[in-house]
């Protein structure tokens, strides 16, 4: 694998990622707004999401039941997952090329992030 056609599939990475995310929460925003358009929100006190919105596979669960809400945080969830997919390709990408250097960075980098995202929940 060349320098050149890394950065092309990492570049495609990217695009398709941030254009799928986008597809997802603006399609799944106007279903909701279509949904609670009459609905008054209750400013005078905090609502957080549902308890089933705050894991993947209440997320994953809710999604595949066409609720609004868990698709606009499945939209969410796949802008997160990009640049950490862009991080394991780039990692795959260096040890085609034989790049250890590179390579041992991408893992740590890429260690780093999945830690962040398991011990932030």
């Amino acid at each position: 694998m060349t320098d050149e056609r890394l950065e092309s599939l990492i570049g495609i990475l990217l695009r398709s990622g941030v254009l799928a995310a986008a597809a997802v929460v603006g399609i799944s925003g106007a279903l909701f707004v279509a949904e609670h358009h009459a609905e008054r929100p209750p400013y005078s006190r905090f609502q957080v999401e549902a308890e089933a919105l705050r894991t993947i596979g209440g997320i994953l669960r809710g999604s595949m039941h066409m609720q609004p809400d868990a698709m606009i945080q499945l939209g969410l969830l796949l802008l997160i997952a990009t640049p950490i997919l862009r991080v394991a390709l780039a990692a795959v990408g260096f040890y085609l090329e034989g790049d250890r250097l590179y390579l041992g960075v991408s893992l740590i980098v890429l260690t780093i992030l999945v830690l962040s995202l398991i011990h932030s929940a």
